[in-house]
């Protein structure tokens, strides 16, 4: 069975929040928005894209742990997930990429207007020049707020 369902990764890769962390040697955290992610084929890994211009510090961390954590949430009904990962790959952005990117951040332009949010305020995030950094899936929680939140995926009836 895949770590990410095809059913999660439709809500993954929609247009809700992506946020990511990663730790230091000394386990100070990194906090960094992502600007979408693509669930491989198989749903064992997945892609975050990350800017360039605020993610020094999470790329450094990638590179001497390899641990990530992408938190996902859509604002509409506060539906959230975390995927917890170790670095597969690290490498700068393609236009395949930046595609990909542009029409997610349209997705989350849309997905915020309806809780207030001006389009043009997520139009000025930075996105380009960008960073993707493949993980593998190793853990998917549940982050809904309830009494499921914090539970593995996996415990959650029906899953």
């Amino acid at each position: 069975m895949p770590a990410i369902s095809e059913e999660l990764a439709r809500f993954l890769q929609s247009g809700i929040s992506v946020l990511t962390g990663t730790r230091d040697a000394h386990n100070v955290p990194d906090a960094t928005r992502g600007i979408g992610v693509r669930v491989e084929v198989g749903g064992d890994e997945a892609t975050v894209f990350l800017p360039q211009a605020t993610s020094e510090t999470a790329q450094a961390n990638l590179r001497d742990n390899g641990q990530i954590a992408v938190c996902f949430s859509r604002a509409m009904d506060h539906r959230s997930m975390q995927v917890k990962g170790e670095l597969v790959e690290l490498r700068p952005a393609d236009e395949r990429d930046r595609t990909f990117m542009e029409r997610y951040r349209e997705e989350l332009a849309e997905e915020w207007g309806f809780v207030g949010l001006p389009p043009t305020v997520t139009y000025r995030m930075n996105t380009w020049p960008a960073v993707a950094v493949r993980f593998r899936v190793t853990a998917v929680f549940v982050q809904t707020p309830g009494p499921g939140a914090g539970a593995p995926l996996a415990a959650q009836a029906g899953s």
